[in-house]
């Protein structure tokens, strides 16, 4: 049984504010060790439910957040940035996927930190449908055969994962009352629930989540300035001042359009 644990940050226990999760803010380096010890508490469920290998891939900023020297040994570690599959790499060689720390997507009511990707995208849809990063990640994973079995994050990002994947094993380690502020489990509760929940979600087979081809893709960005830029991607097309779209045949193509056309559209 191969597994792999893709790990934000946003959604771990105890953070509220961008201070918690940004490279040379001041609370940083202590929530990127609270970051860490999550992870450890998946790695740990994994095995206890009879993982063979698992593959931890820092899905946060620039992928260089968890603490090597503090990661569970047994674990094999995708760090830094860009990597091809971005926030899922090694789900290429998995069986299935867990994500812990994740978030809502942009525009979610009470929820820490909610966005889809950068602050920079407002909205995101494939074939009418609207998802963020747990959607898409998810269809990535999908279209490799590989179902995702297990999400953690705030309660708006487990209800958003339930309502995309059906019936998965979930756990909310905090429920959000605003955009920065939210009622927080412990961190030794959080752990527990985490264990036991990856234990028991590996054993399990949902359905995958996929899209059907062909795929059109609709990207809204926060100002008229980033689509200007976008628009370099060839085969892109302006729907309104902030709207951009195109179409790919499959969801890697897609997931590799989308990354470019953030990228490109800056600031």
């Amino acid at each position: 049984m191969r597994v792999l644990i893709s790990v934000d940050m946003e959604g771990i226990s105890g953070v509220t504010h961008w201070d918690h999760v940004t490279p040379n803010r001041s609370e940083y380096a202590r929530f990127r060790s609270i970051m860490t010890d999550e992870a450890n508490a998946a790695i740990e469920g994994a095995f206890n439910g009879g993982a063979d290998q698992v593959i931890v891939v820092d899905g946060h900023y620039e992928g260089s957040n968890i603490l090597m020297e503090k990661l569970d040994p047994r674990a094999k570690l995708i760090t830094g940035s860009p990597a091809p599959l971005s926030m899922v790499d090694g789900v290429q060689n998995s069986d299935v996927a867990l994500f812990i720390g994740y978030h809502a997507r942009s525009g979610t009511p009470n929820a820490i930190l909610d966005h889809t990707w950068s602050d920079r995208v407002r909205f995101l849809s494939i074939n009418d449908r609207e998802i963020g990063e747990i959607g898409f990640n998810a269809a990535v994973c999908g279209s490799l055969n590989v179902p995702i079995v297990f999400v953690s994050g705030d309660r708006a990002a487990c209800d958003e994962a339930i309502d995309l994947l059906g019936k998965i094993e979930t756990v909310a380690v905090k429920s959000a009352v605003g955009r920065l502020a939210a009622e927080c489990l412990s961190i030794n509760e959080a752990h527990q629930m985490i264990r036991e929940a990856a234990a028991r979600a590996i054993k399990q087979r949902p359905a995958l989540f996929t899209f059907t081809p062909p795929l059109q893709v609709v990207v809204e960005f926060a100002h008229t300035g980033h689509i200007d830029r976008a628009l370099r991607i060839p085969g892109t097309h302006r729907l309104s001042g902030t709207r951009i779209e195109f179409q790919s045949t499959t969801i890697l193509s897609a997931y590799n359009t989308f990354r470019a056309i953030v990228a490109i559209a800056g600031d």
